[in-house]
């Protein structure tokens, strides 16, 4: 009987699960989204809240004691710089869990585990395309038009008639 036993196995050992466990937390701090088993990503879900809230709080020095156990050096970095303020007016679920299907070789669920929040990225393009002004509907139809009128009226075809066997 399993009684007060919590946690997933995975049909592994203990050092190996944790292993596990420490390599899809800080695939999700770095990428800011990984494809994994449902399974595995609600098994990490609970660490990922607690890593935020532990970088959320104290100053700098506390923080990296807190997350050293845990995390390795660019991923400290990237939590306390960058997801922590990020997640400063949430007190919880940072994670998003969207369900893709099963996976085609053992049928396994699979998912996207993902930040609530994504991170804002400015790209040119869309500096570009917000700073371009809209022309009104009327303007664009008089340009429409103005194109038809300068063409030239093509020639018609002569119509020729057509025997019909009977």
């Amino acid at each position: 009987m399993r009684k007060n036993v919590f946690g997933r196995q995975f049909s592994r050992d203990t050092n190996q699960r944790k292993s596990l466990f420490k390599s899809l937390l800080s695939s999700l701090i770095l990428e800011e989204s990984i494809k994994t088993t449902l399974e595995k990503a609600k098994a990490i879900k609970g660490d990922a809240d607690k890593i935020i809230n532990k970088a959320k709080r104290g100053d700098e020095k506390q923080k990296i004691q807190l997350l050293q156990r845990s995390l390795g050096i660019r991923e400290m970095k990237k939590v306390i710089k960058d997801l922590a303020p990020r997640f400063k007016d949430r007190t919880s679920g940072y994670t998003r869990i969207i369900k893709l299907g099963r996976r085609f070789s053992d049928n396994a669920p699979m998912v996207v585990m993902e930040w609530v929040i994504k991170k804002e990225i400015k790209d040119q393009k869309s500096d570009i395309k917000n700073n371009v002004k809209e022309l009104p509907a009327g303007k664009i139809e008089k340009k429409q038009e103005a194109k038809k009128e300068s063409a030239k009226p093509k020639p018609k075809k002569k119509e020729t008639k057509r025997k019909v066997k009977k």
